[in-house]
């Protein structure tokens, strides 16, 4: 029986304030956006740690980053890309994975 190595976990995400602002964006529907402020507030960050964690991420193209105006207001707006919400879903995967190495076939759980 050969034992596959275990799963790589993606280093743009695993480092954990970058963890955070992904599992956070990931709550939000496709396509839907928060405020920067908004944002930091939920995660508890300086302004500047996650500007730094935000650049990182939209560098992998994980993020997307919308400088707009409400009125005259300036408003930063942040969302996942479609190649960040993939990112975060095999991330995930390879987490459960490294947790439970063992996958369970139904007849493995019936018999437990």
């Amino acid at each position: 029986m050969t034992t596959a190595p275990p799963p790589e976990l993606d280093p743009v995400i695993h480092a954990q304030a970058r963890l955070r602002v992904m599992a956070t964006l990931a709550t939000l529907s496709d396509r839907d956006r928060i405020t920067f402020p908004r944002l930091q507030e939920i995660l508890r960050m300086t302004a500047g740690n996650l500007s730094v964690h935000l650049r990182k991420l939209e560098e992998a193209k994980y993020v997307e980053i919308v400088k707009t105006h409400q009125g005259r207001t300036p408003v930063t707006l942040v969302g996942l890309t479609r190649r960040g919400r993939l990112a975060f879903e095999e991330y995930t995967a390879a987490v459960r994975a490294l947790l439970d190495p063992t996958p369970r076939s139904p007849s493995t759980e019936e018999k437990s």
